[in-house]
C-alpha cells in the first residue's frame, strides 16, 4: 500500500516520526513535503496530497499541520477526497469503518507521538464495513458531484 504523508512547518516533526513508523511496518511511503520547520502554507500540501490519493497515485495520504484543522479542510477540497481529522483511535476507527476515509489529518500541537501512531494504525487497520455506510458515503460523493456541477 502506497500512503501519501505531507505537512506544513507546524506538523513536520510529527510527519517525519509517523513517517518512520510506516516505513518499518512495511507501507511504501510518499513524502512531499515539507521538509523542514520553515514557514509553508498547509494548503498547497493538503492539496498536493490529496490530489495524489484522488487520482490513485496513493492509495490514502496522511496530513499534518498545528492542528490538523487547515490542512484537512484543503485535503477535501479535491473531489474524490474523504479527509478526516482524528484526535482519537475511536475516531480513526470511525473514520474507517463508517466513512470509508481515505485520508486522515493529525495536529501536531495537540497529539502526542504515541498516540499520532496509535490512530494512525488503527485507521489503517479497520475496514470499511460497507452495508448502511455505503449509502451514507455514496450521498456524500452525490453532494460532492452537485457542487461541482454547481460552482462550475
Amino acid at each position: 500500500m502506497k500512503i501519501v504523508v505531507a505537512s506544513d512547518h507546524g506538523g513536520y516533526e510529527l510527519k517525519e516520526i509517523i513517517k518512520v513508523h510506516l516505513i518499518e511496518k512495511g507501507y511504501s511511503i510518499i513524502d512531499i513535503g515539507t521538509n523542514n520547520e520553515s514557514s509553508v502554507d498547509y494548503p498547497d500540501f493538503g492539496k498536493k496530497a490529496a490530489e495524489m490519493v484522488a487520482s490513485n497515485v496513493a492509495d490514502k495520504g496522511i496530513v499534518i499541520c498545528g492542528t490538523g484543522i487547515g490542512i484537512c479542510i484543503s485535503a477535501n477540497k479535491v473531489i474524490g477526497v474523504r479527509c478526516a481529522l482524528c484526535t482519537n483511535e475511536y475516531m480513526a476507527k470511525m473514520a474507517s469503518a463508517h466513512n470509508d476515509a481515505n485520508m486522515i489529518a493529525l495536529g501536531n500541537r495537540v497529539l502526542g507521538s504515541g498516540l499520532a501512531i496509535d490512530i494512525v494504525d488503527v485507521w489503517l487497520n479497520t475496514e470499511f464495513e460497507g452495508g448502511r455506510h455505503q449509502n451514507r458515503v455514496n450521498k456524500i460523493m452525490e453532494i460532492e458531484k452537485n457542487n461541482n456541477i454547481i460552482r462550475g
